[in-house]
């Protein structure tokens, strides 16, 4: 027999315990490579490679108001097709169904958004009425609403001049996407951002953000560098970055993401030591006879130190590697579902990361079990003592 099968041949003396075993690594690293996808996504740097779409906000926070006034000079800048400006509204469905909803200037997001698709006579009605609003196929057929319905919806952030939180918006249109992945976006609401301007208790000529569609993508981080150089060190600075990146940023405002995901893989890997670790001594305890026994055969104390570590190895790397082949499968059905929305990818960097993890955590739990088997006495392991 080889030294290989004879390690293979000893983690598998007991089965069910072997492949219980198995089953917690490959949890923990799908987990892993779930939870570190998400942690990279939120922790990367600006990549404008590639970008169709800028968004521009004041650098301190997107819930910064931007003046309407910046909106001909972004439009003049070089590279920029055309812009859009929305505000968030923080809009609430019924008692507390939260709502993502923006006030947008009706045929400025038509002309920056050509993905979302509805009849040009909704676009137009969409326009030239005060209080319309128009709603995603998906946000419409969740509550049940139809074109022409007058709909009471409560802002969390912007009273109306009255005092009063409760608006009303007429549904002039739903609109869907122009393919499968847009279409899985259609869960946002527009209003129309005059409406909302005029009847805001916080005053008027303000948005929350910019949308800058490109005309060249290979000139997107030129074009936001431009941005930012030109309202540096002024009252209104500016943060321009891809829209990828915001919507990572916007989904981080609900709070410390990375701080959240490391608690979790921490409480993961605490467990994984628990039980791997476990198994591994007891795998020893039962073996020391037979451990004495290889000794007496001639096998170094290195030699029996390896056979014990690299059964660790292996069943952490065999369940870490199946985790992770798992959570990349996973990863591709999530941002297919999710699409711009949720950008995460279980790419090389979380592969690297969870290498890196299988190697640690292998050694750590068969580390302590290996030393006990080399420091083994022959004399003593076949006397019981």
């Amino acid at each position: 027999m080889t030294k290989t099968g004879f390690v293979i041949a000893n983690l598998f003396r007991k089965k069910t315990r072997t492949v219980l075993t198995l089953l917690s690594v490959i949890m923990a690293f799908l987990l892993f490579g779930l939870l570190q996808a998400v942690n990279v996504m939120f922790n990367a740097g600006t990549d404008f490679v590639g970008a169709t779409r800028l968004i521009t906000q004041s650098r301190v926070s997107f819930t910064q108001s931007l003046p309407l006034r910046q909106l001909p000079e972004l439009e003049a800048v070089p590279g920029v097709e055309a812009v859009m400006y929305e505000q968030w509204f923080g809009g609430v469905w019924q008692e507390n169904t939260q709502l993502i909803a923006f006030a947008v200037d009706p045929e400025r997001l038509h002309k920056v958004y050509p993905e979302w698709t509805m009849p040009e006579d909704a676009w137009k009605k969409f326009a030239q009425t005060r209080t319309g609003m128009i709603a995603g196929r998906q946000v419409a057929k969740q509550f049940g609403w139809k074109v022409g319905e007058k709909l009471p919806i409560k802002s969390s952030i912007f009273p109306q001049k009255d005092g009063s939180k409760a608006w009303s918006f007429d549904l002039v249109g739903i609109y869907d996407g122009k393919d499968e992945e847009w279409q899985r976006q259609t869960s946002q609401i527009f209003i129309n951002f005059a409406y909302f301007d005029e009847a805001n208790q916080f005053g008027s000529g303000r948005a929350g953000i910019y949308v800058l569609k490109l005309g060249d993508p290979d000139k997107a981080k030129d074009v936001a560098l431009t941005i930012d150089k030109k309202y540096e060190n002024s009252t209104e600075e500016t943060k321009t970055q891809t829209e990828k990146d915001w919507n990572a940023g916007f989904a981080k405002q609900m709070g410390d993401i990375g701080m959240l995901v490391r608690w979790i893989l921490f409480a993961v890997f605490f467990t994984l030591l628990l039980v791997v670790g476990n198994t591994m001594a007891q795998s020893v305890r039962e073996r020391i006879p037979e451990l004495a026994v290889l000794k007496t055969l001639g096998f170094s104390d290195g030699s029996v130190l390896g056979f014990v570590l690299a059964e660790a190895l292996l069943i952490v790397g065999a369940g870490g590697l199946i985790g992770l082949s798992l959570a990349t499968g996973l990863g591709i059905l999530v941002q297919k579902n999710a699409g711009a929305m949720l950008p995460i990818s279980v790419d090389w960097r979380v592969w690297s990361a969870g290498l890196i993890a299988i190697a640690v955590v292998g050694t750590v739990v068969g580390l302590l079990p290996a030393l006990r088997a080399q420091r083994l006495k022959i004399v003593d392991a076949l006397a019981g003592r």
